[in-house]
């Protein structure tokens, strides 16, 4: 039997992938409705605001009387309060559903643990725990954001062979070094596509004008968010031209405008759980830290982090380049590595890990 349950709640994590990208501040959930051995119905949390995956699943059945003998499989818990959508747990129930398989309890408050004794009062029987482990990692950014009140924290760089960042440079007038081929840039902007934020320092915001937005994968852009003290930042960089919504974290009074949002911190305290709380407060549930230096090593310093994936290239810059942040030393809970990923030449690659309570 176990190796049954495990079959199905496989397919539900298979089918809530496809909503990656497009359903945050949610998670991603599928889910499956199993009779007599046969799959009668499945279905997916496509977007959010839009209906949950087992209003998806039941809605997909096209006899809805073996509803009243079926099985309903679902990587996350149901909700059980009005969002923007019913709760999932009432339909269930008024559906007449006997029995329901779940991978993990929902760790948000609203939910936690409501969805099941809400199923259990109502005389469902309920399992829980089946793929704990893989439908936890599904929804990782969701499942720390709602456990620690921030987002989950991914510190990203690009390095050379020789642990460089980037050449020495004074200022935007020298580019700076290309480190990332065509394959591994269009991976990362898929994974902007599916996270919330993207975060640089003054630094590189200065030297590098970047867009920080989607632009070789197909999907939305992260929101921007930017530390600048002393607001130096010229206002016709590509970070301040209001195409993407832009978060701004200053020492100074400035009045937002559009799309680009000006908070004033206090910078004789520590910044950055000023910005994670602010980060949380906007349901932003993963925030990808992309640089600099500096900043990426603050993070690590002050063990503000879930994953770190260090993309490295075949060139070496030696005494010209800069320093990459060193996380032999800087991380405190022991590093797991997950994966490694190469390019089609196998030259460059991405070395992926997390912490350790995360596995």
């Amino acid at each position: 039997m176990e190796k049954v349950e495990e079959k199905y709640m496989a397919r539900c994590i298979a089918l809530a992938r496809h909503g990656a990208g497009n359903v945050s501040p949610n998670p991603m959930v599928g889910s499956v409705i199993v009779h007599k051995g046969e799959i009668i119905g499945e279905g997916y949390h496509r977007r959010y605001g839009e209906s949950h995956a087992e209003v998806n699943a039941i809605a997909s059945v096209k006899d809805p009387s073996l509803l009243r003998e079926a099985t309903l499989y679902v990587n996350l818990e149901p909700c059980a309060h009005y969002g923007k959508t019913p709760p999932c747990a009432g339909l269930i129930i008024e559906k007449g559903i006997p029995r329901v398989v779940i991978g993990v309890t929902d760790p948000y408050l609203e939910v936690s643990g409501r969805g099941i004794a809400m199923l259990r009062e109502a005389g469902v029987d309920v399992v829980t725990g089946v793929m704990e482990k893989e439908a936890g990692e599904l929804n990782r950014p969701f499942m720390v954001s709602h456990t620690w009140n921030r987002p989950y924290i991914i510190l990203k760089w690009a390095q050379s062979a020789d642990g460089m960042i980037d050449r020495v440079r004074k200022d935007a007038s020298t580019p700076p070094e290309i480190l990332s081929s065509p394959g591994m840039i269009q991976r990362i902007h898929k994974q902007r596509a599916e996270t919330d934020a993207i975060m640089i320092g003054t630094r590189t915001a200065l030297l590098d004008n970047p867009s920080l937005t989607v632009r070789h994968w197909v999907g939305k852009s992260p929101v921007r968010v930017i530390i600048d003290r002393s607001l130096s930042i010229p206002p016709d960089y590509h970070v301040l031209d209001g195409r993407v919504r832009t978060l701004v974290f200053t020492g100074m009074e400035k009045e937002s405008a559009g799309l680009t949002d000006y908070i004033r911190i206090d910078y004789d305290r520590g910044i950055i759980p000023q910005v994670l709380s602010h980060l949380f407060s906007r349901r932003l549930n993963s925030l990808m830290v992309e640089g600099g230096a500096c900043l990426v090593r603050s993070f690590l310093q002050e063990g503000m982090w879930d994953e770190i994936q260090v993309e490295t290239a075949p060139v070496r810059l030696g005494y010209k380049g800069v320093q990459a942040p060193d996380i032999a030393w800087q991380y405190r809970p022991t590093l797991h590595h997950i994966e490694t990923t190469h390019t089609e030449t196998g030259q460059h690659y991405i070395t992926s890990f997390v912490r350790d309570w995360l596995l």
